[in-house]
């Protein structure tokens, strides 16, 4: 038995690229079916019915995969496999996928799948661009509230994710993109910096690849000076970038780096309140996501020669703008009581258990706490004060742009308890 395992467990990085590929035909069949065209003789509804069946079952086979990676890893490494960006983000990808399959079992509809599905692929993308390497757990992690913490928070995180590609097709679907009132251009603007935002994810994956197939490295390092019993130690720091470094790591020095279009130093050094972990190579990953982003964007705006929320608003014209509202509600209703007990009372417990206390104004704590308070003036705002529709819609986009930023954005600006998970 215990040899069937290891040899599974060897398999377990092919299972995820299964997988990939999997929600990748799902998320083409259920685009197939979003646009409603009559095949076949039969009608534009009972296609999209018919190819979101189709989509579905094969992102349930998808998971089933993701599912078999994330167990053989587990099996693998002896722990569970949230203990890194890597092993988190697949997790998180996976959980939206999750969380989409149960969404879809409640309303049926094709649509979700094609706005929900690609969320999921492009976590899964970025997850990729991570050391893959199984590494030991620090001994903050070695608890069984691992398990349990990390997986209920990030379901909760998955199902604000299904909120938010319930908000965005709602916006898109009821957008007046020909107004020239000064609240349909904000909205206007809005729609499409949401959708810039998935593109600069995409595209930044893209280049990651590009960079990493061309073998492109460039390292940086300096010596730290500590004490210890009194003893003075001398500790050579290092960081390595796989993208052209536009900015180095602060106090460091090149040791080597790759030239790129001319450019034979980087142009300037990461700010010194940038002090998370490996803060100049995520900072620099920030910058080439933005460069990367705004190339592919304005290629896209090139072929399609209009924004593309508004390429976009004609294939959703014959949805039912009040079920794209009730969806993403429905979502935040699921998600808030997992993140609840995930995030913050599992979190609580975790955190005595490990450090003596319950509440230490972490940073990565209290955008924990920012997070849920947001979702809770939603659901407030929503059921007292009547807040559907596009505001209720505006709201589950901003908050999903608050989890990326607490998933993401506090390892990089400032250090913390949790910096070990930007390894």
């Amino acid at each position: 038995m215990s040899q069937l395992l290891d040899t599974i467990s060897s398999y377990s990085g092919t299972y995820l690229l299964i997988a990939f590929v999997l929600y990748s035909v799902a998320f083409i069949l259920f685009v197939t079916g979003l646009t409603g065209k009559k095949w076949s003789g039969r009608s534009p509804e009972e296609n999209s019915r018919i190819w979101g069946k189709r989509g579905f079952i094969v992102t349930v086979i998808g998971l089933a995969m993701h599912l078999l990676f994330f167990f053989t890893r587990w099996y693998a490494s002896g722990h569970i496999p949230t203990s890194n960006m890597y092993e988190f983000m697949t997790c998180l990808a996976m959980m939206i996928i999750l969380a989409f399959v149960v969404v879809y079992l409640i309303y049926k509809k094709t649509v979700i799948g094609a706005f929900a599905v690609p969320v999921g692929i492009v976590i899964l993308a970025y997850a990729s661009i991570f050391p893959r390497e199984i590494q030991p757990l620090i001994p903050a992690l070695q608890s069984y509230w691992l398990a349990i913490h990390v997986t209920m928070a990030s379901l909760g995180d998955a199902f604000f994710a299904v909120a938010f590609a319930g908000g965005l097709m709602h916006l898109v679907r009821t957008v007046d993109f020909s107004s020239e009132t000064k609240v349909g251009r904000w909205e206007r603007r809005g729609v499409e910096l949401s959708i810039f935002s998935l593109v600069m994810i995409i595209a930044f994956v893209g280049a990651t690849f590009g960079f990493n197939a061309a073998g492109y490295k460039a390292e940086f390092s300096k010596t730290e000076i500590t004490i210890e019993a009194g003893v003075e130690k001398e500790t050579l720091k290092k960081e390595t970038y796989v993208l052209p470094p536009i900015v180095k790591p602060y106090g460091m020095e090149t040791v080597e780096m790759k030239p790129f279009l001319g450019m034979k130093k980087p142009l300037f050094s990461t700010p010194s309140w940038m002090n998370g972990k490996d803060a100049g190579r995520k900072f620099n990953t920030v910058i080439w996501s933005v460069i990367a982003g705004l190339i592919l964007y304005g290629i896209l705006r090139l072929i399609i020669r209009k924004p593309i929320g508004e390429a976009i608003s004609p294939a959703l014209s014959s949805l039912d703008p009040d079920d794209l509202d009730e969806i993403s509600y429905r979502a935040v209703a699921i998600g808030y009581p997992i993140f609840t007990l995930g995030a913050l009372i599992f979190a609580m417990i975790w955190a005595h258990e490990a450090w003596g206390r319950f509440w230490g104004w972490d940073p990565k704590e209290v955008w924990a706490l920012i997070t849920w308070l947001f979702y809770a003036a939603y659901l407030h705002l929503r059921l007292s004060k009547g807040w559907q529709g596009k505001r209720s819609s505006w709201m589950a986009v901003i908050g999903f742009i608050v989890v990326v930023f607490t998933l993401v954005g506090v390892n990089l600006i400032i250090a913390g308890l949790h910096s070990y998970a930007g390894v």
